[in-house]
Formats: structure tokens, sequence, C-alpha cells
């Protein structure tokens, strides 16, 4: 995380040992958790704000597949009927967008334990296409998975990485049986391996 989340989070630690309520972390319009994400933010129905990790702890990554493209998860996501978001959309090509801030809870998981506790990252196609599941969409979202393991401190296994289909009471297919998990967990340990890259700033 960035320069000055140490001191934030250990502020908030304070604050729960006391039973305060979480200090709300200043907000940027525009910032990004994930370096090289475009920001397109969300339409607010589809998620509520937090200050997570310091009122929810993160501990899992959800993975969903659109049924559809790209544009179509991020003009869902915008209308404020859908009463659904996730934090993340992954292109067929690798670009990444961001959509609600990691601190906030999305409504990706239908189930608000899971959202409170969970990031979730749709990818652009169809559970019923293996040919939407690209090398370029593997690498960049395992970038993305790891870049969450390491900001929250959980393992890259299938306790902590699952998918839609196995979110208590979920009534969703995806990511469907062509989504490789164990080419998935290989390249997101594969970029636990490497140094880290300089955090954006998330600060605000």
């Amino acid at each position: 995380m960035a320069a000055g989340t140490g001191a934030f989070a250990a502020r908030s630690e304070l604050r729960r040992w006391a039973g305060l309520p979480p200090e709300a972390e200043p907000r940027t319009p525009g910032a990004v958790d994930q370096r090289g994400a475009q920001w397109v933010a969300a339409d607010p129905a589809n998620w509520r704000r937090a200050e997570r990790p310091a009122d929810y702890a993160i501990d899992r990554v959800v993975i969903h597949v659109v049924q559809g493209s790209f544009a179509s998860a991020l003009k869902v996501f915008q209308d404020p009927w859908h009463a659904a978001a996730a934090h993340y959309v992954v292109r067929k090509d690798g670009h990444v967008a961001q959509l609600v801030r990691e601190l906030d809870v999305a409504f990706h998981a239908g189930n608000r334990a899971y959202n409170e506790r969970s990031i979730g990252i749709e990818h652009e196609g169809f559970v019923d296409r293996p040919e939407s599941f690209t090398r370029a969409m593997y690498a960049a979202s395992a970038r993305l998975t790891a870049g969450i393991c390491r900001r929250y401190g959980f393992p890259a296994d299938r306790e902590h990485l699952i998918g839609h289909v196995e979110v208590p009471g979920a009534d969703h297919t995806d990511p469907g049986p062509y989504w490789d998990w164990d080419r998935y967990l290989r390249l997101v340990r594969a970029e636990l391996r490497r140094p880290p890259s300089p955090s954006p700033h998330v600060s605000g």
C-alpha cells in the first residue's frame, strides 16, 4: 500500500481496540488500488462505502465471468437499477478497469458476508466458450490477484481464491468449467515470487 497507509492502519487498530468506529480514510476521485488500472466509477447504488480492512477484514477474491463483453460489464455496473458491481473488470487483451475502491463493499457475490470480506474480479467472456479466457486475460488477472493477496496478507490457494459458484447461496455458475484454476494459481503464485511493483497512490 502507499506510504502513510501503515500509520492509518495503526490508528484504525487503536480505534477498534477502543470500541470506536473506523477512521474515515480521505478519498481522491479517480484513485486506483492496482497500478495501471483504468478508473471507471460504478454507480453508488451498486456498492456501499466502508473502511476496509479496518471495519471488515479482506480474505477472499471472487472470480466472475461477465456473460458478455467488457463494455457491457461497465455499462451495467454504471446502471443504478442493476444493483450489483464488481471491484474490477478484466478485458480479453488484459486491460483492467477498477469500478469500486477496495476500501468499499461491492455488491458482487450475492452474499452480504462474502461481499464484506472479498474483492470481486469480473472477466469478459462466456462460461461456455473456452476461447474467452485468453493468455493476456489470465496474466493480467493473476497480477491483479497477486497484488490483492499482498495487500491483505492472505495466501493464493483455493480457499481464498474462489469462483462465484462457490459463494454460499449463489445462483451463478461462473467462472464455469473452462476456467483453468490450476493454471491461474500457478500464475498468481509466480507473480507473488516477483519483487512487488511500486504501489499506486491509494491513500486518497
